[in-house]
């Protein structure tokens, strides 16, 4: 069966939905276009079909450097905070308890990063 897909640069007809779901990952169709069948006068967003929603476009190498480098400073932070944490002066208990919640904060940007999915181009 063919699939019509709507992009902003205009239509293009794809002779299966593997076909649409391999330029899904190659970033030809984005998850906002539409798409319908071709005996169908339904359009869907692309990103809301099953089989495009699982897919999953390949991060690069970049992107995975990136998120190591993150951890390795948080890990970093959140040592630092733990000492200070257990300094005498109350001043650097303070500051000891600002950086770690630096530290959660961007663990939570980097656990957010990690389930999203990757830009278009990458």
């Amino acid at each position: 069966m063919k699939y019509v897909v709507r992009t902003p640069d205009g239509e293009l007809v794809y002779p299966s939905l593997l076909d649409v779901e391999r330029a899904y990952l190659q970033g030809l169709v984005d998850a906002d276009d539409e798409v319908r069948e071709e005996s169908s006068s339904l359009w869907r967003k692309a990103g809301s079909l099953p089989t495009l929603a699982r897919a999953r476009r390949a991060s690069s190498g970049a992107a995975r450097r990136g998120q190591v480098l993150a951890v390795v400073g948080v890990v970093l932070l959140g040592a630092l905070a733990l000492s200070l944490l257990f300094r005498e002066a109350w001043n650097l208990r303070l500051l000891g308890i600002v950086l770690a919640l630096a530290a959660s904060f961007m663990l939570t940007r980097v656990t957010l990063k990690a389930f999203k999915r990757p830009p278009p181009g990458g």
